[in-house]
């Protein structure tokens, strides 16, 4: 019977592989939703400037109602100044859009500090709304809309 001479293999040392920068220093990301709107966020350690599909959110969001409510939970926190965030949202409508950053920001605010989570549970930031566009059912005009009556 012959022999078998086992190879003996070694793994090469993993010394030129770049270190992982600290925790701290990477970003933290989350998904938003809202309707058809989805939301990836990155937040990190910075100076409160914020961007939305590459460009400033005063410039993606017209009105600054609706700028003010994708931000919402970073000032009821008062830590606007303290994060750097940007969003990448595509479909939905331009409120669905803020709304969907919006969850996407308080999940990541959450992720980087778990001590925050009680208050913007409380504030309803933490709960994704769940409402959708209703289809629409043969033989009428909409989802619920039926066609006109005609008596003759």
């Amino acid at each position: 019977m012959p022999t078998t001479v086992k190879k003996e293999t070694t793994k090469p040392a993993a010394a030129h592989h770049a270190a992982k920068p600290a925790k701290s220093d990477r970003y933290i990301e989350a998904i938003g939703r809202r309707k058809t709107a989805i939301a990836r966020v990155r937040i990190v350690n910075g100076t409160g400037k914020v961007s939305v599909n590459g460009k400033e959110s005063g410039q993606y969001f017209v009105t600054p109602r609706i700028a003010a409510a994708a931000l919402a939970p970073l000032d009821d926190l008062k830590i606007r100044e303290t994060f750097d965030v940007s969003a990448k949202v595509s479909g939905g409508g331009i409120k669905a859009q803020a709304e969907a950053i919006r969850l996407g920001i308080a999940r990541a605010i959450v992720e980087k500090n778990e001590a925050w989570k009680k208050r913007l549970r409380v504030s309803g930031y933490l709960t994704r709304d769940p409402r959708m566009v209703e289809r629409k059912k043969y033989g009428l005009k909409k989802a619920r809309r039926r066609p006109q009556w005609a008596k003759r």
